[in-house]
C-alpha cells in the first residue's frame, strides 16, 4: 500500500509541477500579448497623429492652391485687358499712319517713335 501512495504523490505531484509550469508559461503569453498590444496602440496613436498632421497640411495646400488659381485667372484677366488695350492703341496707330500717308512698316520711323503710340 506503501508504494502505491507514494506512486500516487509522486503522479500529482508531477502533475502539480507540469500545471505550474503551464500557468507560468501562460502568464507569460499573456504578459507578451499585453505587451504587444500596448505596443500596436502607441503605433496606432502615433500613425493617427501623423494622419491628422498630413491632412491639416493637405488642407492648408488645397487653400493656398485655391488661391493661387485665383490669382492666376486674375492675372489672366489683366493681361487679356493688356493685350486688347494694346491692340487698340496699334490700331489707333495704325489709323493715325494710314491717314497721315505713312505705310505702317515702311516708313522712315524710329522704333521709339513707334514705341510713343504703343507705351
Amino acid at each position: 500500500m506503501m508504494t502505491r501512495k507514494v506512486t500516487v504523490e509522486a503522479s500529482t505531484s508531477r502533475e502539480a509541477e507540469e500545471i505550474r509550469r503551464r500557468n507560468a508559461e501562460l502568464e507569460r503569453a499573456v504578459a507578451e500579448a499585453a505587451a504587444r498590444e500596448e505596443r500596436l496602440r502607441r503605433e496606432l496613436e502615433a500613425a493617427l497623429a501623423r494622419l491628422a498632421v498630413a491632412e491639416e497640411a493637405e488642407e492648408r495646400l488645397c487653400v493656398q492652391l485655391g488661391e493661387l488659381e485665383a490669382e492666376a485667372v486674375m492675372q489672366a484677366v489683366e493681361y487679356q485687358e493688356r493685350v486688347r488695350t494694346l491692340s487698340e492703341r496699334l490700331a489707333f496707330a495704325d489709323g493715325v499712319l494710314r491717314s497721315s500717308g505713312i505705310a505702317a512698316g515702311g516708313a522712315s520711323t524710329s522704333r521709339s517713335g513707334s514705341a510713343r503710340f504703343i507705351a
